[in-house]
This record gives C-alpha cells, structure tokens and sequence, in this order.
C-alpha cells in the first residue's frame, strides 16, 4: 500500500492561471498543478537549490525532483506542441 502524499507549502497562489499560444486554436491543455508552479517559482526563478525549496515546501528533495521534473516537461509539451496550460489543482496548504 503506497504512503498517503504530503501536502506541499505553497507560500503564494499563481496570479496568472491561464497561457495560450497566439493566434492558433488550442486543440489541447496541459494542467500544471500549483505545487508543480511552486517548485519551477523557486528553483528556476529564486534560483534555489531542491534542497532549499524542500524545506520551504516541507516535502523530501527527490519529491522536489520528482515534481520538478514533471513540471519542465508539462511546459515543455506546451511550448514546442502549442498546447494551453492551465495551472490548477494539486495537494498543497498555503504558508502561515
């Protein structure tokens, strides 16, 4: 039986949560959920390491990875495919 998951800490909610390419319908969404956000926020954008934003997020470092890495290639898909990204959802509680 697998270990109940953890809710992440997310200290802020998206402002945007809706990114579609211009000027060509939109045949698919990826969903990016908001700890999925939370984690390319702070390793990509605060330049923290997995072992910082672990502690921030109260989760292990590889679950870091783990999200992380599903994170990029979500976007990934989104760029290069031209697909809408939608950032919703996710097991997280906000910061005190």
């Amino acid at each position: 039986m697998p270990r109940p998951r953890k809710c992440r800490r997310i200290c802020r909610e998206p402002e945007y949560v809706l990114f579609r390419p211009d000027g060509i319908a939109v045949r698919e969404s990826v969903i990016l959920t908001v700890d999925e956000f939370e984690t390319i926020r702070l390793v990509d954008q605060e330049k923290k390491t997995h072992e910082q934003c672990a502690l921030q997020m109260d989760v292990s470092r590889t679950t870091v990875t783990e999200i992380y890495e599903r994170a990029r290639a979500k976007i990934a898909d989104c760029l290069i495919s031209g697909k809408q990204l939608a950032i919703q959802g996710g097991d997280y509680r906000l910061c005190d």
